[in-house]
């Protein structure tokens, strides 16, 4: 017989390349829309994807509109620990601790490993009757066929009128089908270490995030995890760790073990893992995301917040998008490259504001004694304290922190 006629080949009308938070929030989209839908993913969940593991508020506003049966699960998961605010430190050492408030009304976010936090999406989707889900399935190729988009693994041939890309950032789909590339000023490279044993977090599990001078534009985070754990990491915009040459694993150990404001925190810590490292495509420029017969959702369509490098709050939306963007396409019977575009006009509409603003706060770090200026001006004035406040949840006061006037202002008026 052939060789061809023993390959197994799966046919659906949606393919949905990865199982993360990008992949299940399109796959529960789709769940109801009369589609057959497949869900493949590389690894066998859980598993581990290397994280902060922060979920901003942002995120659990988007749970329900998933599934108020997974928001409920999220909820009372005991593998979270709520957060209530961020805690900023510049590089001159000023502190300016920042709670989660909209129109005086306290917020929270979780701090949740994404082996959990990712574990719980996908068995809500494999809890579906409506989607069919493929574990250890890793795509080796993808290509355009006449009439279909062809995805090869190495459990066999899946075709299918459309595929979501939702495969991260090291994205087949991305690289096979839009031809993108790794570049190095709109990317940041990561570490991530879990620690136990790291002593005094702020009694409401504030996230923290500290600009040391000699990794800006960039940050070390320290997020509290449950169980007496801690998240800590490093990220750093890669086109300034080639510029001057950095060891990034270097110099987090080093802070961590000499610099006066972690050092103690961290005498009696243990590591509970070697360092890993991961990458973060930043949406810092608007990209192409789609094509014939294929979007890109998350990671995989470079969507992280440049800024803050947040990426599961977009990860989530662009795939509720991708989602609706492929019930229109079978609704016109249409897949075409012209008819995708509506696909990246919407994204952008949606994302490009707060992305361009985080843009320039991150060109914004590469002047330490801006920085260190805003947060000790900050320390004593109680308008300015409440400007970040509002700031972090307001996207139109957070451009003010881009406009040169605002600076003139604290300048010039006490």
């Amino acid at each position: 017989m052939h060789k061809s006629l023993l390959v197994n080949r799966y046919v659906y009308d949606v393919l949905i390349a990865g199982g993360g938070p990008a992949g299940c929030a399109s796959a529960l989209r789709l769940a109801n829309a009369g589609l057959r839908v497949a869900l493949l993913d590389k690894a066998s969940f859980p598993r581990d994807k290397i994280c902060g593991d922060a979920l901003s508020v942002d995120v659990l506003n988007q749970l329900p509109i998933l599934s108020q049966t997974l928001a409920q699960r999220m909820e009372s998961s005991a593998e979270k620990t709520h957060s209530y605010g961020v805690r900023i430190i510049s590089p001159g050492g000023h502190r300016m601790d920042i709670p989660f408030i909209h129109k005086g009304e306290n917020r929270y976010g979780y701090i949740c490993q994404r082996t959990h936090f990712d574990n719980l999406l996908f068995s809500q989707v494999k809890q579906s009757a409506k989607i069919d889900t493929y574990e250890n399935c890793l795509i080796q190729k993808a290509e355009n066929a006449q009439d279909r988009v062809m995805l090869y693994s190495n459990i066999g041939v899946f075709e299918g009128q459309m595929v979501i890309g939702a495969d991260g950032a090291h994205s087949i789909i991305g690289k096979q089908l839009a031809h993108l590339q790794m570049e190095r000023p709109h990317h940041s490279a990561g570490l991530r270490l879990y620690y136990e044993g790291v002593e005094h977090f702020h009694p409401q599990n504030f996230i923290e995030l500290y600009f040391f001078r000699e990794i800006l534009p960039g940050y070390l985070w320290i997020f509290p995890l449950p169980g007496n754990k801690a998240n800590v990491g490093i990220g750093m915009l890669s086109s300034s760790i080639a510029a001057k040459k950095l060891n990034l694993k270097h110099i987090l150990q080093q802070l961590l073990d000499t610099h006066p404001l972690l050092k103690e925190r961290f005498q009696k810590a243990r590591p509970l893992e070697s360092i890993k490292g991961f990458g973060l495509p930043l949406g810092s420029k608007k990209r192409a995301i789609s094509g014939e017969r294929f979007v890109l959702t998350g990671d995989a369509a470079s969507l992280i917040d440049p800024f803050t490098g947040e990426g599961i709050g977009n990860a989530i939306r662009s795939g509720r998008v991708a989602a609706e963007h492929c019930i229109a396409c079978f609704k016109q019977n249409t897949f075409s490259a012209s008819f995708n575009k509506q696909y990246d006009n919407e994204i952008y509409r949606r994302m490009w504001n707060e992305l361009s603003i985080s843009r320039s706060l991150q060109n914004l770090c590469r002047y330490p004694w801006l920085f260190n200026f805003l947060l000790k001006k900050a320390s004593t004035n109680a308008y300015l304290q409440q400007f970040f406040t509002d700031a972090l949840a307001d996207v139109n006061t957070k451009r003010l922190l881009t406009q040169p006037s605002f600076y003139y202002r604290l300048l010039f008026n006490k």
